[in-house]
């Protein structure tokens, strides 16, 4: 079992920035290919970014492309997303997820092993 906790939520105005952060424990951190997904409200949810085992290879939503960036610290077994010029349509609740495979963050999503409880994100003046 792959627990994620998410933090680093909260209220901020259109054109800021905030650092979300996602805590893993109970298996090997680096076995495991890294996402951020997002749910608004009444919406489905989406995926935003992902990043590989070692953090060489990232992938991003065309809506976040430019303004987000992901990362992950292995040793400390944690997963960034750094979000910048954030406007009201980025209002979402923001789930951390792990699996083994790339394709599956990036394209199964039904199939992702582990999802955090997720954080809320509002962006509003």
């Amino acid at each position: 079992q792959v627990q994620l906790v998410e933090s680093g939520g909260g209220l901020v105005q259109p054109g800021g920035s905030l650092r979300l952060s996602c805590a893993a424990s109970g298996r090997t951190f680096s076995d495991y290919v890294m996402g951020w997904f997002r749910q608004a409200p009444g919406k489905e949810r989406k995926f935003i970014s992902a990043i590989d085992w070692g953090g060489a290879g990232t992938h991003y939503s065309d809506s976040v492309k430019g303004r987000f960036i992901i990362s992950r610290d292995n040793a400390k077994a944690t997963v960034y997303l750094q979000m910048n010029s954030l406007n009201p349509e980025d209002t979402a609740v923001y789930y951390c997820a792990a699996d083994r495979s790339m394709l599956t963050m990036t394209s199964d999503y039904s199939g992702i092993d582990y999802w955090g409880k997720g954080t809320l994100v509002t962006v509003s003046s």
